[in-house]
């Protein structure tokens, strides 16, 4: 990623003379459609500027970002700064539509289960299977908003294992002790 002061939008507005026809139409689409830019694929943003999706991923490199998922990123944390919490939920239900509200919650789990994927270190991953394949007990934890969670995979776990312990209090300072 461009590690660079200058704003996201400055640096697409900067740039915008220098570039392809097709980046242009990219461009122009992303500094008049931020909030709905922010939360599309890059094929989405294709189809809207009338452009392939590799021109997309070609216009994020030429900014500087290693591929499309870094620029969103940056963008959608540009996006967090510019926009209120209330503003960010009418531009999210404007892009998703009232009738297909589901369609859109559905897709962005897609996408945030593409980028997981994309992002997992599978080595870390198998050494943490094999930790807790090995342990002596399982221990698991989760206060607050993840105390259901921590519920959910010991439920699961005790079916497995029976080396299971499930700490669950409400008080923080009780865990501890």
């Amino acid at each position: 990623m461009q590690s660079n002061n200058m704003s996201l939008m400055n640096r697409i507005s900067q740039q915008m003379a220098s570039m392809s026809k097709g980046q242009k139409a990219i461009a122009s689409f992303i500094l008049n459609q931020y909030e709905q830019a922010a939360y599309l694929t890059a094929a989405r943003i294709g189809e809207e500027a009338g452009v392939s999706e590799s021109t997309v991923v070609r216009f994020a490199m030429e900014l500087g970002f290693e591929g499309y998922p870094h620029f969103q990123k940056e963008l959608q944390e540009e996006l967090k700064v510019r926009l209120t919490s209330v503003q960010r939920m009418k531009a999210s239900f404007k892009l998703a539509g009232r009738e297909d509200i589901l369609g859109a919650v559905l897709q962005s789990d897609i996408e945030k289960l593409k980028r997981t994927s994309d992002k997992l270190d599978r080595n870390k991953f198998n050494q943490a299977v094999d930790a807790i394949l090995g342990a002596e007990k399982i221990y698991i934890l989760g206060v607050r908003s993840a105390a259901p969670l921590a519920s959910f995979l010991g439920f699961y776990f005790n079916l497995i294992f029976d080396n299971i312990r499930l700490v669950h209090t409400t008080s923080v300072s009780e865990m501890f002790e």
